[in-house]
């Protein structure tokens, strides 16, 4: 009976870790002979084996930490076989070997490398930026790893295996920052440059950021709405919301705190307390974009590839640097007065007027200044798909004798009317100017030329485009030559069919 028992003690079969295989097959000295093996994969594809010595090598890649199974058929010893069968079958699991990053942050000298260290030795290594890895030669396995550095701060993404028979893990990023007697910050983007509205601010500490900042967070101002999250224990990214940082601002990160503060480049450090950064402006481009297709121009505009997704952070983004496409004339016989006021790319006449019609219809304050109101208002429709209705109008005044005025509305002339013009010592001024004040009836009142005054109530449909200057009805024997003080007028009823065509945006141009 002791015998036997030895006999089954020394004929067992056992699977066992290896430094350079996936495992190794140990054969007790009766356990007989390994016939075969094989091994697969979670998902159940066979994994080809080099089996040598009992050292079982994957002839293709496999994923560190991966599942495998392992089924192994050992042959007997013919005089053991008559009692226990000729064949045993063993079933093993085991996973592929994985080694890790021992540090991610790093304190490093000058001139020296970046040194990074793993938990196990590795046989195979790469670093870059994300998608763009660059592999290391290795003569043998390493318990770490030099790459080389082009500045004192930076973040660069490592992968390993543990076997040369493994593919490279998950990139993880490793960051390293000079030594300084305060925490280091890298920041992204580097400070004083243009941060778009939406973008993120990422901060990483060379110290956990508890230690360094405690529970709070910085405080954003102007107030911007978004929250702070912690991507690992030494960083944390504020993620804009809604509409984010204002247009044409300053935005600035108090710390609450003195830290040492790196850009991204590592171009020296900073001792601060707060950080800043510009917001540019919306782009004119984008807002004409924008403005012709909400209709509140004569032209439509059509990208020349992929529309802009109607979400804030790609509205946002198209504000400061706009899609490329086409504008395009959207009536026909468009007159070529109107036609030469338009100037793409620049804040012309024909885009100031737009804006002050968007103004008004959503009761902003009517300055032709594209501001932060104007720009979320904007955006806001263009999510939303908002389109203007009513068309486009433009008021052509001819102002030599015999003057006259033509009203063109969405490709038609809807009148010609004579009017009158300023005298020549109170002239009307040249030019193409925008209707900013839209009443159907007012007082006017000012200083004639010879230094008396002048109030006339009850002025019927009157348009104001430039300072005292308006299209309005006013009662004269005769229409066709200067008369005025400055003003357009009209024949009452020429100025009754005029005033509905021309609110506030409308251009009118005397010439």
């Amino acid at each position: 009976m002791a015998l036997a028992a030895a006999v089954l003690v020394w004929s067992d079969v056992s699977l066992a870790g290896d430094p350079a295989a996936l495992a190794r097959v140990d054969v007790q000295r009766f356990g007989g002979t390994v016939e075969s093996v094989r091994a697969s994969g979670p998902d159940g594809q066979q994994i080809p084996l080099v089996v040598r010595d009992g050292q079982l090598t994957p002839r293709t890649l496999v994923t560190p930490g991966e599942k495998v199974s392992v089924d192994a058929v050992v042959r007997r010893p013919g005089w053991l076989g008559w009692a226990l069968g000729d064949e045993r079958h063993e079933h093993w699991t085991v996973h592929a070997p994985v080694a890790g990053v021992s540090e991610r942050w790093l304190t490093l000298r000058p001139g020296s490398p970046v040194r990074v260290r793993f938990d196990a030795p590795v046989s195979a290594a790469a670093y870059g930026t994300p998608g763009h890895l660059r592999r290391v030669r290795l003569g043998s396995a390493e318990s770490w790893v030099a790459f080389p550095r082009r500045s004192a701060t930076g973040t660069v993404e490592v992968a390993a295996a543990a076997r040369a028979w493994e593919r490279l893990g998950e990139p993880v990023p490793v960051s390293w920052f000079p030594s300084s007697e305060l925490p280091v910050a890298v920041v992204q983007p580097s400070p004083s440059a243009p941060l778009g509205p939406a973008t993120p601010i990422r901060l990483t500490f060379s110290e956990p950021v508890g230690d360094v900042l405690g529970s709070a967070r910085p405080a954003v101002s102007p107030r911007t709405r978004g929250r702070w999250s912690e991507i690992d224990d030494h960083t944390i990214v504020f993620t804009p919301a809604g509409f984010g940082a204002r247009f044409d601002s300053q935005l600035r990160l108090d710390l609450g705190r003195r830290v040492a503060v790196a850009t991204a480049s590592g171009r020296g450090l900073q001792t601060v307390r707060s950080i800043k950064w510009t917001v540019p402006a919306g782009s004119v481009l984008r807002l004409q974009q924008l403005l012709a297709q909400a209709g509140y121009l004569p032209l439509g505009w059509t990208p020349a590839g992929k529309a802009v997704a109607r979400t804030p952070r790609a509205e946002l983004q198209a504000a400061v640097d706009p899609p490329r496409g086409h504008f395009a004339w959207r009536f026909p016989n468009t007159p070529p007065e109107l036609r030469g006021l338009w100037r793409e790319g620049n804040y012309d006449q024909v885009t100031r007027g737009a804006v002050m019609m968007f103004q008004d219809r959503h009761r902003l304050t009517v300055d032709a200044i594209p501001g932060a109101r104007v720009w979320r208002a904007l955006l806001a429709d263009a999510i939303a798909g908002k389109r203007r209705g009513g068309g486009y109008s433009y008021v052509y005044v001819h102002s030599s004798v015999p003057q006259s005025l033509t009203l063109w509305h969405n490709g038609r002339t809807i009148l010609t009317s004579p009017g009158n013009t300023g005298v020549p010592a109170a002239p009307t001024k040249l030019g193409t100017f925008p209707v900013f004040e839209h009443i159907p009836v007012g007082t006017m009142s000012g200083t004639n030329p010879d230094g008396s005054h002048y109030h006339d109530p009850g002025i019927r449909w009157i348009s104001y485009f430039n300072g005292g200057e308006a299209l309005h009805a006013f009662n004269r024997a005769s229409f066709g030559t200067p008369q005025s003080l400055g003003c357009v007028e009209l024949p009452l009823a020429s100025a009754a069919r005029v005033w509905p065509y021309t609110p506030i945006g409308t251009l009118v141009t005397i010439e």
